[in-house]
């Protein structure tokens, strides 16, 4: 390590504990730009090179989101620690060694399990897991499977751990049991973090939160406080905001682009979703979006052409045939009307519940509305089944779009 680096200053406040942990789970739920995943990332480089036999293994739900992510974390942690001579960092596949000892980082996504129980390293031992993202295991199963790779003795001094990143979106999810509301055990660890402890943000950042704080309350619950998210109402609870790579999902087989739009004017915005979908995985991948009042539709092509989606398939509010049969005479060609029917409604949001929703951080006004989409309720404040006629622009535009994919006669879309 460079001997000009103080780690304390480097590494910043708020995670003495989370450094120096070494139960066997140590979690960190955390908001956006609250520094857990660097941080992660630095303590790991530091530890390698103190524990001369420990190995670790870096996992998320899908492998090809890896490489941005925490491969990218880990090689940035390298550099800013000053020891880059000391380590070596391949793509082919994603692995990067500690070239002194020949000690290993390995990556692995759960989409090929069997590659994670059958590594065996070239020295020492497996000891160390950075589940990053720990949110998109849906299953507590899976989470069983991954603890198997995390097995055997270890040599004295060094210790065996788990260590657990993610942004918490529902209070639902199995991690919140499991590791914030159960009894005190030594061997967990589990914290919580925002980006009042992030000492290098700039004003500009600040002002998104403060913003964010104003203007969405419950989405500041969950990106700005790192708190979970409140579910309760929600029409759709299984949704995330991640960065990923479009063209890496894009090259999936079992993946279709899908567009849909909802007219406004004067009150309403006119909406339009893009999103790319895995029917394999069943995730939605909502990539881009039109979000704006007084578009006539000669304004709504031009939008759509600027935005290189005018010569998609594009599900529209069946609604407005005279703006769908302008749209399709000014270019639009594939445009086409979404279908009616009995409790279309209700059977479109069913049919997208069955879909976990990953959200690009760009998509802001998506978020908001799935953040406050919510069911309505009774004189007694019981939930009923019916979603409020509010934050639901996108997501009315969403319910067009999946037409796309859903061959059943069964559904049929307002």
């Amino acid at each position: 390590m460079s001997n000009n680096i103080y780690l304390p200053n480097l590494v910043g406040k708020g995670y003495g504990k989370y450094w120096n942990f070494k139960g066997r789970f140590r979690v960190c739920k955390g908001s956006r730009a609250s520094k857990k995943s660097k941080t992660t990332a630095l303590n790991f480089i530091v530890r390698m090179m103190q524990y001369k036999q420990a190995n670790l293994l870096v996992v998320r739900k899908t492998y090809s989101t890896l490489k941005d992510s925490c491969f990218a974390e880990l090689n940035w942690a390298i550099q800013t620690l000053g020891v880059s001579k000391y380590w070596e960092a391949k793509t082919s596949p994603l692995e990067i060694t500690f070239l002194p000892t020949n000690q290993k980082i390995y990556f692995r996504g759960l989409d090929d399990p069997f590659k994670i129980t059958s590594i065996t390293t070239y020295r020492g031992v497996l000891c160390w897991l950075w589940i990053e993202e720990a949110y998109e295991i849906d299953k507590e199963e899976d989470f069983e499977i991954l603890q198997e790779s995390i097995r055997g003795k270890v040599p004295n001094g060094l210790f065996k751990q788990i260590t657990l990143t993610f942004n918490p979106w529902n209070e639902k999810h199995w991690l919140k049991k499991r590791f914030f509301d159960c009894e005190e055990d030594e061997d967990i660890l589990a914290i919580t973090t925002n980006y009042m402890l992030n000492e290098w943000l700039d004003n500009s950042d600040k002002k998104m939160f403060e913003n964010m704080k104003k203007n969405n309350p419950r989405r500041y619950q969950v990106a700005g406080l790192g708190e979970w998210g409140i579910s309760d109402g929600l029409v759709y609870e299984n949704f995330c905001e991640m960065y990923f790579n479009l063209d890496i999902i894009k090259n999936r087989e079992s993946v279709t682009s899908i567009f849909g739009l909802d007219f406004g004017y004067t009150n309403d915005p006119t909406a339009l979703f893009c999103a790319l979908v895995d029917t394999n995985l069943k995730e939605i991948y909502v990539f881009d979006e039109l979000y704006k009042k007084s578009l006539t539709n000669f304004k709504i092509y031009q939008e759509i052409f600027n935005m290189g989606y005018s010569k998609e398939i594009i599900v529209a509010d069946s609604a407005e045939p005279k703006s769908i049969e302008e749209l399709r005479e000014l270019g639009i060609t594939k445009i086409r009307p979404a279908k009616k029917g009995k409790d279309s409604l209700n059977n479109g949001i069913q049919f997208i519940q069955d879909f976990k929703i990953i959200i690009h951080p760009k998509c802001k006004n998506f978020l908001n509305e799935i953040c406050n989409y919510t069911w309505c309720k009774d004189e007694t404040g019981k939930p009923i089944n019916k979603p409020i006629d509010d934050f639901n622009h996108l997501l009315d535009a969403m319910r067009y779009a999946v037409q796309s994919i859903n061959k059943s006669d069964r559904f049929s879309f307002k």
